[in-house]
């Protein structure tokens, strides 16, 4: 699918998280800013349900594998009494969701999020993105990946789930049932449909004190997930804001690797071969470049610019070919904008989208 993604190229988007709690509000900014890339908002603050890694375990919480307890953080309950009837009940659900062809019945909707759970896409599905005058040329949706769900979320002994195999099979595949739900609900508008993982967590791979996290482990999660996103007929991208190991993501087959070219852009500067040979398959570039921080106010689309234009020119020397990377970007905040003021998150927006109205005149100047 990589050689089919051009109608990315050169386009923005965001990465989902906004501060609002009013969800009109919020697609009216996308609207009016990311006209051609919208994406549906993660609205947080609106309640615990839409927070980035409990948002998308609503299937796990109502079969009973998962739990609060007296606090917030999520775990498994994988030493209660029936908790291989609670396995038996979800590969069930699975295992019917895997049919070919299966449409959206009664198991595969049990995979979706709820709406209190994610208010910002179904608002998001009322538009009428597919008859607008001006229609966009791709939608976005979005999730949080394997790696940093399975960090986030413990078994009842306090071991990362990530670490269990049976643990992290069973979120990955939640996730990957999610990513299908939302592509095919997206793909109703007949637009094209992108879906970022989001994957915060892979600065841990090669942490001391994450020793055990195996390099198979991550790239199998996270590939799942890449494969049920594209059996949709979707385009795949996984999102991390921070200097990782970035082969392993562009060992996977992948659309789009989405980076915060802002504060982490040096981490890719040792990739230059594996970026080079990525953007040769047709692969797609997401630039983060404007800062969702405080950085935000000293910050402009003609600086953002230069940063973009400095940014090409020490990949090039690293031996990535400049007309690919003038070509095959796709412009992003850095982040998601969700701990930002509303002021703040409008200003990233309306930067992201003058840099993209802005970057084709100088690219064709030079």
């Amino acid at each position: 699918m990589k050689q089919e993604i051009s109608f990315l190229y050169g386009l923005a988007t965001a990465i989902g998280s906004m501060p609002h709690y009013d969800v009109d509000a919020a697609l009216e900014l996308i609207k009016e800013t990311l006209n051609f890339g919208p994406h549906w908002p993660q609205l947080p603050k609106v309640g615990k349900e839409e927070t980035f890694v409990r948002q998308y375990l609503s299937p796990l919480f109502r079969l009973g594998m998962i739990d609060t307890g007296k606090g917030e953080t999520p775990f498994f309950c994988n030493e209660c009494n029936d908790w291989l009837q609670k396995m038996e009940r979800f590969y069930s659900f699975y295992l019917d969701c895997e049919v070919e062809g299966a449409l959206i019945n009664d198991s595969f909707s049990s995979f979706a999020f709820p709406q209190e759970a994610a208010t910002g896409f179904y608002k998001f599905l009322e538009e009428k993105w597919g008859k607008l005058s001006r229609k966009p040329l791709f939608l976005k949706g979005q999730l949080s990946g394997p790696l940093t769900v399975g960090l986030q979320v413990s078994a009842e002994n306090n071991v990362p789930a990530f670490y269990r195999d049976d643990l992290r099979d069973i979120i990955t595949k939640t996730l990957a049932l999610n990513a299908r739900y939302q592509a095919r609900l997206l793909k109703k508008f007949s637009l094209p449909v992108v879906i970022f993982i989001d994957e915060p967590q892979l600065l841990s791979f090669g942490q001391s004190a994450y020793v055990a996290l195996s390099r198979e482990q991550i790239s199998k999660s996270i590939g799942e997930v890449v494969s049920a996103i594209n059996a949709e007929g979707a385009y795949a991208g996984v999102h991390c804001c921070s200097g990782i190991d970035w082969s392993i993501l562009f060992e996977l087959p992948l659309q789009i690797v989405s980076f915060d070219a802002y504060y982490y852009f040096e981490s890719m500067l040792v990739y230059g071969n594996a970026i080079d040979d990525f953007l040769k398959n047709g692969g797609c570039l997401a630039w983060g470049l404007v800062p969702t921080s405080e950085a935000i106010e000293k910050e402009s689309a003609l600086s953002l610019k230069d940063r973009f234009f400095k940014g090409i020119g020490r990949l090039s020397r690293r031996g990535v070919k400049p007309e690919l990377l003038t070509s095959q970007y796709l412009l992003t905040p850095s982040c998601g904008a969700g701990t930002l003021s509303i002021a703040a998150c409008e200003k990233v927006y309306r930067i992201t989208s003058e840099l993209q109205r802005m970057l084709p005149e100088f690219l064709n100047n030079n």
